[in-house]
């Protein structure tokens, strides 16, 4: 240990200039190596790494530039974006409103067609209710006719002569053509 403090110690003690030789002081020889190198290295490695150093400055500087022009590119397509969901949400709420007020639209339509085709089977439903009551009252009133005309012929047939008889009946062929004629 003693040796490597009395490098320390004769550091500030350089040799006279006149003698020339070797130093056998590791660590005094390793620091004037080492500033000579670094010395060396300094003066024709500063231009090296300026130009290295300057590259990289640009390389980064190129870099930033390229990603803010991508980052505006990008926000401008998040708002193109942005504004065509926008858009289609717009003409999504219009489909949905004109879907709803054209379903609402044949709904009533259909309701309103169904009501008319009901109302037109009552009125067919009616009309032949009435047509079927009045060939029925017109079918009793024949029946009643031809028995209240056989009644009456054969009444008259046991009451009358030939001659009378065949009066009667000649009026009552006359009536009985005019009721058909006035059914019909």
């Amino acid at each position: 240990m003693k040796n490597v403090t009395d490098s320390f110690v004769f550091l500030g003690h350089w040799p006279s200039a006149g003698s020339f030789g070797f130093n056998t002081d590791i660590l005094a020889t390793n620091l004037i190596n080492l500033s000579v190198v670094l010395g060396v290295l300094i003066f024709f490695g500063k231009g090296v790494l300026s130009d290295l150093l300057d590259n990289r400055k640009q390389r980064i500087l190129n870099t930033i530039r390229n990603s803010e022009e991508l980052r505006a590119k990008a926000i401008e397509q998040l708002e193109k974006a942005r504004a065509r969901l926008k858009k289609v949400e717009m003409e999504a709420d219009q489909f949905r409103v004109n879907g709803y007020s054209e379903i609402e639209r044949e709904k009533m339509n259909l309701i309103n067609s169904t009501y008319k085709t009901l109302e037109q089977l009552e009125n067919y439903k009616n009309e032949t209710i009435n047509f079927e009551q009045e060939k029925a009252i017109n079918q009793v009133r024949q029946r009643v006719f031809q028995q209240a005309l056989q009644g009456a012929l054969g009444t008259l047939n046991s009451c009358l002569n030939n001659e009378l008889h065949l009066r009667t009946i000649n009026a009552n062929l006359g009536m009985f053509g005019a009721m058909n004629e006035i059914t019909d």
